[in-house]
């Protein structure tokens, strides 16, 4: 499998407990980004989350379960192949995961937790994890009783990685041990409390990022400082437009087999237009997709509009790697759905969409 774009795929992560496929492998058609699946593999529960390796050889995924797990799998024409068992993570319920210094690491929902594993040489995983515990809490005590980790990623310089956590209402700014892949937390961004940050992206330029809070329908501006790994927000942006419901529930909607709520608005993911001109969130509950302006200084985002997401709870969203479409992995009606973006104004076009059973998430290779 190739990884020019006539030979792109797009594999799909869903939640196996709620009638998933497992990870489905799609092709892409590389003039309207519309996606047909090719076949599934279903050998771990709940994969989630899904990261390529960097040279499109190797798919890693969580396996979101109360024992927590992650998994290799080898890229071929024939679909994903699994390299060997899934390795316990050390953790509950993995949400997120990336690759970083030769390390797999996992974002632990449920126990509040980021873990590190070794990635040998032919893609495999291997263990024991090493595991840096979260301490704290934040004012939602339905939601924030504990550390509640969701999303773990290398800053654009490769020096830092950063752990988001929507429990502590902070963001983890930590170094990566190279021999022991031990990680130490060197600074704490707090967050205002009771937001909930849940993902973060940079802008392409590397010295902003945006947080895209689950608890209260915002995105918080933060600027970023490289040379010493400090988050130092900014300001906020509401996410949907005035009058919107917003809600509070006292269930947990992160995730699908624990998730009951339907009233309000429960924000999930955030991407950023390769230009750094544009931002889009989407939000579960409003069951919608939110158009962000953001200025040249990338200190302030603006709300464009809103735009329905073609589906029900938006857990995912994904940019094509040529930057024209844009995927949202709609987990409770079980589809993805793709829409042509407008290059002036970032305003979202739907273009198709495919049945998919509890996505959760869709990566590019």
């Amino acid at each position: 499998m190739g990884t020019s774009v006539n030979g792109r795929r797009a594999y799909i992560g869903s939640f196996t407990t709620a009638g998933g496929l497992g990870i489905t492998t799609a092709a892409v058609d590389p003039e309207s980004g519309a996606l047909t699946p090719l076949h599934s593999t279903d050998v771990v529960p709940n994969p989630s989350y899904l990261a390529p390796s960097p040279d499109g050889r190797y798919l890693y995924a969580v396996s979101e379960t109360p024992d927590g797990a992650a998994a290799a799998f080898a890229l071929t024409p024939r679909g994903p192949e699994l390299l060997g068992p899934a390795v316990p993570v050390g953790g509950a319920d993995p949400t997120h995961l990336t690759l970083a210094g030769g390390r797999l690491l996992t974002a632990n929902y449920s126990s509040g937790s980021v873990s590190t594993l070794p990635v040998r040489a032919d893609g495999t995983l291997a263990g024991p994890a090493t595991v840096l515990a979260h301490r704290g809490s934040g004012p939602r005590t339905d939601r924030q009783e504990g550390p509640h980790a969701h999303a773990v990623l290398p800053d654009p310089g490769g020096r830092w990685l950063l752990s988001v956590d929507l429990g502590t209402d902070s963001v983890r700014s930590c170094v990566l041990g190279a021999d022991d892949g031990a990680l130490t937390v060197r600074a704490e961004a707090a967050l205002r409390p009771g937001s909930g940050p849940r993902h973060l992206a940079f802008h392409p330029r590397g010295d902003r990022a945006y947080v895209v809070n689950e608890l209260d329908p915002t995105v918080t501006v933060c600027r970023w400082e490289a040379d010493r790994g400090v988050l130092t927000p900014l300001g906020e942006t509401r996410l949907l437009p005035d009058g919107a419901a917003t809600g509070s529930a006292s269930t947990d909607s992160s995730k699908c087999a624990g998730g009951t709520q339907e009233s309000g608005t429960y924000p999930s993911e955030l991407v950023i237009s390769r230009d750094g001109r544009f931002a889009w969130t989407a939000n579960r509950g409003h069951d919608s997709l939110s158009v962000l302006s953001l200025t040249a200084s990338g200190d302030t985002a603006t709300l464009v509009t809103t735009v329905p997401c073609g589906g029900h709870w938006p857990r995912d969203l994904a940019l094509h790697p040529d930057g024209r479409h844009l995927y949202a992995a709609n987990e409770r009606s079980g589809d993805v759905t793709w829409f042509t973006i407008d290059p002036a104004t970032g305003i979202l076009e739907r273009a198709g969409s495919v049945a998919a059973p509890a996505a959760s998430c869709v990566v590019f290779v």
